[in-house]
């Protein structure tokens, strides 16, 4: 901060060269990627406490606040944060384009069924007003998607892997433990994906397509619905 300041008053009387301009970018661009890293350290330590979503994010960038401020931040700035939370509880749910087309088309062949993962008054909220809930056949909302997870869900759905294809943005949630467990996936990536959510180390194998869009989906179901081994 006494940087910034200082830089601020040499403006006002001097003109500064290129350098210097480009040694304040970096400057911003080296800060800004710090607070991204400690946020995002904070969040991973406290998933098994808060489990996912917007009240633990809010929670996580409270505690992230007074860390780096060594406990200066003050009430009005923690009450920002707060209020930033609740902005994103109440954000109206904006489906991308082809969703629901795809889902209607998926569903009039399969049976379809939500998974998602947080908390469970937020989810219940994006679900309710997704305008989506009365084509799922069933809506399951996890702390987790895992192999557990899934196992579980196939054992109360009475499906075996081979026969379930997992639609999704999230490598690591999604796509994963599904393929494997033995079952298929269609991936759709998402310009915005929680960096928490990125896997490096995942081979895509012919048990996964991958899509542009939301109009591409029903045709990769159908392919790994006609590709997978038939019963005797």
């Amino acid at each position: 901060m006494a940087t910034t300041r200082s830089g601020a008053a040499r403006s006002s009387t001097t003109r500064p060269n290129a350098n210097s301009r480009r040694s304040w970018a970096a400057t911003w661009t080296w800060q800004a990627k710090g607070l991204h890293d400690a946020l995002l350290a904070t969040e991973k330590n406290n998933i098994a406490l808060f489990g996912y979503g917007a009240k633990g994010m809010a929670l996580s960038m409270i505690e992230s606040a007074i860390e780096l401020t060594d406990g200066r931040i003050e009430a009005k700035d923690i009450h920002r944060i707060v209020r930033l939370g609740k902005d994103v509880l109440a954000h109206p749910v904006d489906l991308l384009p082809g969703i629901r087309d795809a889902v209607t088309a998926v569903a009039s062949r399969h049976r379809v069924v939500l998974i998602t993962k947080g908390d469970l008054f937020h989810q219940e909220y994006k679900v309710a007003r997704s305008g989506l809930a009365d084509i799922f056949h069933r809506i399951e909302i996890v702390s987790e998607k895992d192999t557990a997870a899934y196992t579980r869900l196939f054992a109360e759905l009475a499906v075996t892997p081979d026969r379930f294809a997992m639609v999704g943005n999230s490598l690591k949630s999604d796509i994963a433990p599904v393929v494997a467990l033995g079952g298929s996936g269609v991936y759709m990536p998402y310009h915005s994906t929680w960096a928490h959510e990125l896997v490096a180390d995942f081979a895509m194998g012919e048990r996964v397509i991958e899509v542009a869009g939301a109009a591409e989906i029903p045709e990769a179901v159908a392919r790994l619905h006609d590709q997978r081994p038939q019963s005797a």
